[in-house]
């Protein structure tokens, strides 16, 4: 069903898109996302049919309450020639990152260093992003290690 060009696609979470974004939202929860402590997990790829069917699954399976990936037209603008997919909850909520980290594992979402440790992705703030803090001037408040063993990729106690 699309309603004023947002698809409901299941049990109250929507589908919408702009040039640059996909989005899937669940709608009876996104107001649970405080725009002051919101961030994301990411996830690079040029795979936007896979990258189009996690961020949905992500959302559809309470994984996340939103989820965003980038558009043909947006990849087709970076300068990696790639695009991203963005995993939100609200920085401060263990129990969100343990469900999204949860999501980004058992999807292989997180790559591995040539001798078998996972890499210590960061998590980042939506303020950061407003605030321009990209690449070096870029400085994560969240990792992975704060609640993975990068190791043996168990969830710390």
């Amino acid at each position: 069903m699309i309603y004023m060009g947002i698809e409901v696609i299941a049990d109250g979470v929507v589908r919408d898109e702009n040039p640059h974004w996909v989005y899937y939202i669940d709608a009876a929860r996104v107001g649970e996302l405080d725009p002051k402590r919101c961030g994301k997990w990411m996830y690079m790829t040029a795979d936007l049919e896979r990258a189009d069917e996690l961020v949905r699954e992500a959302v559809v399976t309470g994984a996340v309450i939103e989820a965003k990936r980038s558009t043909a037209k947006h990849v087709a603008l970076s300068r990696a020639g790639t695009g991203v997919c963005c995993f939100y909850l609200n920085g401060d909520d263990a129990e969100a990152h343990r469900r999204a980290i949860g999501f980004l594992l058992g999807h292989g979402l997180v790559r591995r260093t040539k001798a078998g440790r996972l890499y210590n992705v960061s998590f980042k703030f939506d303020e950061q992003t407003r605030a321009g803090e990209y690449g070096d001037d870029f400085h994560a408040k969240t990792c992975l290690a704060d609640f993975v063993d990068l190791d043996t990729g168990e969830f710390l106690a």
